[in-house]
């Protein structure tokens, strides 16, 4: 039996990025989408022409329940999915004419999301043997 423990410190390390990764991700675009609903409507980009509602819904769903989910380490690697689909969308659709200092921040939370896919969340996650499968 291959043996899948890894030393405390990288738990801690996954733990971290799972916790300020989402945190950031949820208090700079998730929150404000959620609690700025009617206005993020009339100002979300429609990259592909599914209309402002079919777009935003989306994003709260990555932005808001996405990162809770990180956070709690159930079904990690499925939640970083919608991220990195939103995140791919926003840097390479919506702003492809930015600047690496321009979307540092988005670069930055797809690093960090695409980690965690590759990854998993480390021991320290709630229901380990209920999620195992899609940790």
């Amino acid at each position: 039996m291959k043996n899948t423990t890894m030393p405390p410190r990288v738990d801690l390390g996954l733990f971290f990025l799972r916790l300020t990764g989402s945190l950031l991700l949820l208090y700079v675009h998730g929150l404000p989408k959620v609690l700025h609903f009617s206005e993020e409507l009339t100002r979300i980009e429609d990259p592909f022409g599914f209309g402002p509602y079919a777009s935003l819904i989306p994003a709260i769903f990555a932005e808001v329940i996405c990162p809770l989910l990180i956070i709690a380490g159930v079904y990690t690697r499925l939640a970083c999915l919608p991220i990195i689909a939103v995140l791919l969308v926003a840097m390479l659709a919506v702003h492809p004419n930015w600047s690496i200092a321009e979307g540092q921040f988005g670069w930055l939370l797809l690093i960090i999301f695409t980690t965690l896919a590759l990854t998993g969340p480390g021991q320290w996650r709630l229901q380990r043997r209920a999620t195992e499968r899609f940790a």
